[in-house]
């Protein structure tokens, strides 16, 4: 599949903090780029300045800005950028894009079970949203069937956002 270049910009960022350190303790606060990588000589500018060119760089850098998918802020002196709750989730479904089409060589299917209290109605709302994007179809209301090779990424969301008492994981022969 195909991805914008927004999309792999951010997903790029989004590898790049997940591999530095764990993505789940920086998803409650702003990650950055300034520990690692500051400014603009870090090899993913330089990698999409020349891949697009400097004008289109700077386009899309406005672009991500506008759309509050990052924040470029002064931090000791040196402009840093600061990818946001919006940025993040925006990285998060460019890979829920790039990994759907690989289904489990085994034939097995992942089931996820699911019961969340009404008083999170807005946490029940994200996971149906987490698994269309992750190529789950609803097989009833709370249960959700997908073939394809997605159970670490659906139990990392789920432990991200906290669901886990919540929530069943099972891997099936059939259906």
């Amino acid at each position: 599949m195909r991805l914008s270049v927004t999309d792999k910009f951010l997903w790029d960022v989004y590898n790049l903090f997940s591999k530095a350190g764990n993505i789940l303790d920086s998803a409650f606060k702003y990650p950055t780029m300034y520990n690692s990588l500051p400014g603009p000589k870090n090899p993913i500018f330089k990698r999409y300045k020349k891949e697009i060119g400097a004008r289109e760089f700077s386009k899309l850098i406005y672009y991500l800005k506008k759309k509050g998918y990052i924040k470029v802020e002064n931090l000791k002196n040196k402009k840093a950028i600061l990818l946001t709750k919006d940025g993040i989730g925006k990285a998060l479904k460019a890979s829920f894009k790039i990994e759907k089409g690989k289904k489990r060589r085994d034939g097995r299917w992942i089931m996820i079970i699911f019961d969340i209290p009404q008083k999170h109605k807005k946490s029940r709302e994200l996971l149906r949203s987490i698994l269309l994007n992750l190529g789950y179809k609803m097989f009833q209301q709370s249960v959700w069937v997908s073939p394809y090779d997605i159970s670490e990424k659906t139990e990392r969301l789920v432990q991200m956002y906290l669901l886990d008492k919540y929530v069943k994981i099972f891997l099936i022969e059939k259906i």
